[in-house]
């Protein structure tokens, strides 16, 4: 168990945290949220044990093993699969075991070496490294590359592989998904839904935390509060909260101004100096409450564009790439596309497809390697970029960065302009070198809608963002009147803006005729296919050229119509299984809501609460007894798929 217990610590003179408390059993996954700035990296540094408490003590088991993602990769020739398999502490200290025990020609040592490389299921560890490679967007090929080969987000790729090979305990994530496409992270959902440890994840990815996280920490003045749920139903359970803090706000503020009128009138009266004296204690001994804040109240919206062509832009027999110096590296063939007014379309598909590619084709940075490309009369394209943020100037101000886009605008109107993004006084004039990234992809989104774009082309353009600023984002794109193209691993940003979605795949460009279900379906199917083929591959290699393939095919057939009939009642049970932890988790959550309710505790509520509290603890012992099932079955389903 993990165990905080009236923790304080402060970095310089700023108190990150003050005397709070709560508690993280073995074996809950749990989502660290909080605004930027309010501590949620120094809480993982005090897990890692880097940083001690100024006052009270935080408390986990000394035997854990604690695993979290290195934020260095070292330049190193080691291929990117022994790269992974060195997250395996246990296994590496075998080894070296095994050829001490070797060089000292001691038969006994290498012999129980061997045995205990065995039992630490040493002989599988490659395909299990390997496994996780293929899951996190890697090829085969890449997986025999040297680390020092690959560029930084598909190093930090191969530093969260490393940290999943571990045999932690307690593995802690800050932002996993930033380096990932939607298919990786996909997988990396599934993977930590199997975890059997403890996991603490930092994530702005409001959907990764929904699918991985069963209870939400909040760090919001100084306090650290546990909630039961995932972050949709912290939500909820937060704005329930504020609702009855900011009535009991309301009532007690009525109550103190009605106290000081009876002591304004009466303090000067001896006949009633007793009892204004009486108030003025009851006033002193008063416990206030604070008033409800928005935890965010930036907010932004799209200027108005104005007419547009339509279509907007005409793709006939394209082939999108890059010019080499001595080939064409085409990346989509023979596209042929025309973008209508007000069409509102994300595209998808893995890492290396060609989604950059293509935007960058019809944004005009890339020209087309062949064929004829149209621009409509009046088009205005706002382009935001993965590396937006290297364009701009570190040496100048967010002011300077938007003179140069409106040279001829008032400067007042300017500032106005960047005050709406949060930029205002002394920030608008000070060189944006010390930002962070979340505040220059701010900037850049700013220099973007200043210029009134009717076709907005946004390549991730959440990569930097906070929780709060990409749900501003989200408001605005959903509000946005012009036409629209995306691409994004924020599933909450794609559902709120896209009315339709596109597949990069195989060279092409297709309509997916679905929605974000549909797609992480066709992921799966699409994995287990891989799988199935490279299952009859290894088949067809050991099988002699004699064989009779019809046979073999017959044979594959009804494998196959056992193994749906096997799987047949396994998804029931789990559709019957996902059906009761739907039904409790509302009822839980309904449960949750009374108890928050300070009404539930009054005297004459004592018979309601007892029942209450009664039932939440067999909701909870369902919940645990359904969710084991559900991951059982799952179990057994992988099994026969794999």
């Amino acid at each position: 168990m993990i165990r905080f217990d009236q923790f304080t610590l402060a970095r310089g003179v700023k108190p990150l945290f003050e005397k709070t408390s709560f508690t993280l059993n073995p074996g809950e996954k749990a989502g660290l949220v909080g605004a930027n700035g309010a501590g949620k990296s120094t809480l993982f540094a005090v897990l890692r044990g880097t940083l001690q408490a100024d006052a009270g003590e935080a408390t986990w088991p000394l035997s854990w093993r604690i695993a979290h993602v290195a934020q260095e990769t070292p330049e190193t020739e080691r291929s990117a699969l022994d790269y992974t398999l060195d997250g395996d502490t246990v296994l590496r200290e075998i080894e070296a075991q095994i050829a001490s025990a070797h060089a000292a020609h001691d038969g006994l040592a290498e012999a129980n070496a061997h045995a205990a490389f065995a039992d630490a299921d040493g002989y599988t560890a490659p395909a299990r490294a390997q496994a996780l490679l293929l899951g996190l967007g890697f090829t085969l090929e890449q997986t025999k590359q040297p680390v020092a080969h690959f560029s930084g987000g598909w190093r930090m790729r191969l530093n969260l592989a490393q940290a999943l090979m571990c045999r932690s305990d307690l593995l802690l994530l800050d932002e996993p998904t930033n380096h990932l496409d939607l298919d990786a992270i996909v997988w990396l959902e599934d993977w930590l839904n199997r975890y059997p440890g403890t996991l603490v994840v930092i994530s702005h990815d409001r959907e990764f935390l929904d699918a991985v996280c069963a209870v939400t920490l909040h760090i919001d003045q100084q306090q650290v509060t546990r909630y039961g749920g995932n972050y949709s139903q912290f939500e909820q359970l937060r704005a329930q909260q504020l609702s009855l803090q900011q009535s009991a706000y309301d009532k007690q503020q009525r109550h103190i101004a009605h106290l000081h009128s009876f002591i304004n009138r009466f303090k000067a009266k001896a006949s009633k100096a007793r009892q204004a004296q009486s108030r003025v204690k009851a006033l002193e001994r008063m416990e206030q409450i604070a008033s409800v804040q928005a935890d965010s109240p930036f907010s932004f919206s799209f200027r108005t564009a104005g007419t547009a062509p339509n279509p907007m832009l005409t793709l006939d027999e394209v082939q999108c790439g890059y010019r080499l110096a001595n080939r064409d590296a085409t990346i989509i063939n023979e596209l042929t596309l025309s973008i209508q007014n007000g069409q509102r379309i994300g595209l998808l598909g893995a890492n290396g497809q060609g989604k950059s590619t293509l935007v960058k084709t019809l944004a005009g940075v890339l020209p087309p390697l062949t064929g004829d490309m149209h621009i409509g009369k009046g088009l205005r394209i706002g382009y935001f970029a993965q590396h937006q943020l290297e364009t701009l100037r570190d040496s100048d101000s967010p002011l300077q960065h938007l003179m140069r886009l409106a040279p001829e605008a008032r400067e007042q109107e300017l500032r106005n302009f960047l005050g709406s993004f949060n930029f205002s006084g002394a920030t608008a004039t000070s060189p944006i070198a010390p930002f962070s990234g979340g505040e220059k992809a701010r900037l850049a989104l700013a220099l973007m809608i200043w210029l009134k774009p009717n076709l907005l082309l946004l390549d991730e353009p959440t990569n930097h963002l906070d929780l709060e600023t990409r749900e501003a984002l989200t408001l605005a794109l959903a509000q946005f009147d012009g036409t629209l193209i995306v691409v994004s691993h924020d599933r909450h940003l794609l559902r709120a803006v896209c009315d339709q979605f596109m597949l990069v795949a195989n060279h092409c460009l297709q309509p997916f005729d679905g929605d974000l279900e549909d797609y992480r379906a066709w992921l799966l199917r699409d994995a287990a296919n891989k799988r199935s083929l490279s299952n009859s591959a290894t088949v067809s290699a050991s099988t002699s050229n004699h064989a009779d393939r019809k046979a073999t095919r017959r044979a594959q057939a009804d494998l196959r119509q056992q193994a749906i009939q096997l799987k047949k009642p396994i998804q029931q049970r789990i559709t019957q299984l996902e059906k009761a932890l739907q039904r409790l988790g509302a009822e839980k959550n309904v449960i949750d809501a009374q108890l928050a309710d300070p009404a539930s505790y009054e005297s004459a509520n004592k018979a309601l609460l007892s029942d209450t509290l009664k039932r939440q603890a067999e909701v909870a012992a369902q919940l645990a007894e359904a969710e084991s099932a559900w991951l059982n079955e799952q179990a057994s389903l992988e099994q026969l798929e794999a």
